[in-house]
């Protein structure tokens, strides 16, 4: 790659980058944020699911814009909004403040991350280089997971605001970067009856009640009517939506795309290998600050061995990638991801943390050999001006998963008892998640004797 090449991927990869260490550095922060604004925990969880409630209801209209009104546009324009808010949350003095704040970041990244994804894909031609390129993209967000705990629990320690401005920093630098050298592919022609507002309100409308649906679960039996009725109104505004799209001269989703077994397969995927990551970043936090009393920064830096995926990523999974393929890479990020869960089950209340690191070093290893592929299997074979489109749909499972997995165990250790007992019990839900992630992968690895995530030379 030129000089103008790795530019672009340098400002590609810091957003995405801030994406993930601006979720991580928050989940550190929140016990600093409720001491000094007097939130309830109902607020305070809140301001967690309000980023989740944006980001789920808006990255598929955010893929779709991306595709009809252009890349650069789209990534440019929501960069300095994902800029204005955060800094406003760094400001919030009432808990108000702080949600709203969240929720319009949450959008923001709705609508820059495909738009960041199909910029990869379209800079860089298919082949062995956009392979290289998006091993560096992958390995970078999946870093940002990882390396946002130890950057909350250090900005934490100096004051939880700086958890909000730190972003705002890296945000300006990587705007005026990216105005210079970013380049888009022109926009797909519009066609008679312009963007698909219908389509577009009740998708909308779909995704924020169903992303609320996955929020409520972590209350368990409590509002269980409640919850179901946001379910089926979520279901019913996604039927619409479905009728409104047959109809559409212009769909704001071309249903066809969901024909395709290779992307269904990476948005399932992807779904339950990040919901099985998130789960178990909740009960090692509960474990490891509740139960043994570590602080948020001595949290962060037991997990600063899963940021091995920032090397291994760009590095040995794309010459992985290129030699064996995409489904069998997968096989082993997915297949490490149960090992590490499993390993961690039987976990004592005097653990050492060379107990603890097994589960670590295998997590960065699955994370450098899943999350790139998974984000790769996602465009394969898809139309480059739908490209946008398919990265709203993958970032939609991932974030749908993050949810669901972080309600999934809360409700586990609802019901498991209390202390220890009920994080093992928990436990069994990353484990359970990564298994089927794998049983997915390896289920569509062969057909017809080709890979399905084919690529390079598989």
């Amino acid at each position: 790659m030129d000089g103008r090449a790795w530019s672009v991927l340098f400002v590609l990869c810091g957003a995405i980058f801030m994406e993930g260490i601006d979720v991580a550095m928050l989940n550190v922060a929140l016990p600093s944020i409720r001491a000094e604004l007097g939130l309830s925990t109902g607020m305070l969880s809140g301001v967690v699911s309000a980023y989740v409630l944006g980001y789920g209801g808006f990255v598929l209209v955010g893929g779709r814009a991306a595709d009809l009104l252009g890349r650069r546009r789209m990534f440019l324009f929501w960069l300095t909004v994902f800029l204005v808010f955060s800094g406003l949350g760094g400001l919030a003095t009432e808990g108000w403040m702080l949600l709203l704040a969240r929720f319009v970041t949450g959008v923001a990244a709705a609508f820059m991350a495909p738009a960041g994804l199909s910029l990869v894909t379209t800079n860089f031609p298919d082949g062995p280089l956009r392979t290289r390129a998006l091993g560096v993209y992958a390995g970078t967000a999946a870093g940002g997971f990882s390396l946002g705990l130890v950057a909350g629990g250090l900005l934490a320690a100096i004051d939880w605001r700086w958890v909000f401005f730190a972003p705002v920093l890296l945000s300006a630098v990587i705007l005026a970067v990216a105005i210079p050298v970013l380049k888009d592919q022109a926009p797909q022609a519009r066609r008679a009856g312009g963007f698909d507002l219908p389509g577009a309100f009740t998708l909308t409308a779909a995704m924020l009640l169903l992303a609320y649906g996955v929020v409520r679960l972590e209350h368990g039996s409590a509002g269980l009517g409640a919850t179901l009725g946001v379910f089926a109104a979520g279901l019913v505004m996604l039927a619409a939506f479905v009728v409104i799209e047959r109809r559409s001269a212009n769909p704001l989703v071309r249903l066809g795309i969901l024909r395709s077994g290779p992307l269904v397969r990476a948005n399932l995927g992807g779904l339950l290998f990040l919901g099985s990551f998130a789960g178990f970043q909740f009960l090692i936090t509960l474990y490891l600050q509740e139960l043994r009393g570590w602080s948020p920064l001595q949290t962060g830096l037991a997990m600063l061995v899963v940021g091995v995926d920032t090397i291994l990523a760009p590095t040995l999974t794309t010459w992985l990638v290129n030699r064996f393929g995409n489904g069998r890479v997968l096989i082993g990020g997915t297949t490490a991801a149960v090992l590490a869960y499993a390993l961690f089950l039987p976990v004592a209340p005097d653990w050492t943390y060379a107990a603890m690191l097994p589960t670590m070093l295998l997590l960065g290893v699955a994370f450098s050999l899943g999350y790139g592929p998974f984000t790769m299997a996602a465009t394969e074979g898809v139309d480059e001006p739908e490209h946008g489109l398919a990265s709203g749909l993958l970032y939609s499972s991932m974030q749908f998963g993050t949810a669901l997995g972080i309600s999934a165990v809360t409700a586990a250790v609802a019901v498991s008892g209390s202390g220890l007992a009920a994080i093992r019990g928990a436990l069994v839900v990353p484990v359970a998640a990564a298994l089927l992630a794998a049983v997915i992968t390896a289920f569509g690895l062969v057909r017809r004797g080709q890979p399905a995530f084919a690529n390079g030379g598989a």
